[in-house]
This record gives structure tokens, sequence and C-alpha cells, in this order.
């Protein structure tokens, strides 16, 4: 056998490297994508589009380490109060949520993903979830004395 003929039979089993993307090669990605990007006051990057933001992390695989409305310079996070859906800033202040606000974060959150190159989950692909909870029922049971149904709130 000829050296060329080793030379193409090798070539053939050879493979090249799949190219991993930097971090920052993705967000220009994310810019592609009509995204804006910046400093985050909580460190990382800032990415919004169309009134919600999400706050990212570098590293081998970009993390989303929160996400949600803006609601003035902060990330209002999605919040269920058991009968309504807010936004809650880290500073105490809410915003209802409406069907358009879903909608738009349900858009927002996939094309991020896939702009990160991330993985979307089937839970998460069919509507918006949520993490941060604050039934009435369940408000107080982190606490040592918890309140009786009979007991009145104290306002």
């Amino acid at each position: 056998m000829s050296i060329e003929a080793i030379m193409s039979v090798s070539m053939f089993f050879l493979r090249k490297k799949a190219h991993v993307a930097t971090f920052d090669e993705k967000l220009s990605t994310l810019a592609s994508m009509k995204f804006q990007t910046g400093g985050s006051p909580a460190g990382g990057t800032r990415v919004t589009r169309d009134g919600f933001a999400a706050d990212v992390s570098s590293g081998d695989v970009p993390t989303i380490d929160r996400y949600g409305v803006m609601v003035g310079e902060e990330i209002g996070e999605l919040t269920d109060l058991g009968y309504q859906k807010i936004w809650l800033t880290p500073h105490g202040k809410q915003v209802a949520a409406t069907a358009g606000h879903l909608r738009g974060l349900h858009a927002f959150i996939e094309d991020l993903r896939e702009g990160l190159g991330l993985t979307s989950l089937y839970n998460e692909g069919l509507g918006s979830v949520n993490e941060h909870h604050l039934y009435d029922r369940v408000q107080d049971r982190d606490t040592r004395h918890e309140k009786k149904p009979w007991e009145k709130a104290l306002r």
C-alpha cells in the first residue's frame, strides 16, 4: 500500500474538533437576535429585549441567574401569589403580570436559551414557570409560630 493510500484512509477517519463558542461569541449571537447586552449590577452580563431582562453569568456553560420584566432598573421576577401572578423586584415593588407579559417572557427566555446554546426543557417550553411562591397559607410556615386559621393577621 502506498503512502498516499494510507494518508487518504487515515484522513477519512480523522474528525475535526467541534468548535466550542466562547461567551463573547455567544453574546455576539445574541446581538444578531436583537438582544442588548451590558453590565449587570449583580455582576455578570445583563441581556435585555422588549422590556424583559436576564442576568447571565459566563462560564463553560453560561447560566441564567434571574430573568423577568424590567421594573425601573431592576428585574421583576415572576412570583405566584396563588390567585395572581406578579412581578416582584428585589426592593419589593410589585407589578401585576398580564397575559401579554407572560407570552413575551416565554418568547424572550426561549430565544435567550437558543442564543446561548442552552437546552430548552419540555416543561418550560409549555409556558411560563416560576420559582417564587407567596401563597397566603404558607406565608408564616418558616417562622417559629404558625398562625392558626382563627388568628387574625396583624396589619
